[in-house]
């Protein structure tokens, strides 16, 4: 699982990844400002939690 969008006003890109291994699922949201080569990323290891942190980076 993996979604791309940009942020409308600020140029922003953010990303949802899906993480697997033997100990279970992690998710990892990155935000970043590629023209400044800026970026900011959280670790979560509920889908809910990485959801709402995509849905506020992206508002």
């Amino acid at each position: 699982m993996k979604k791309n969008k940009k942020h409308f006003h600020k140029k922003w890109e953010v990303s949802i990844i899906e993480l697997s291994s033997s100990e279970g699922k992690r998710y990892k949201v990155t935000r970043s400002l590629p023209e400044l080569h800026v970026s900011e990323t959280k670790m979560f290891n509920s889908k809910k939690e990485a959801r709402n942190k995509f849905n506020e980076w992206l508002s």
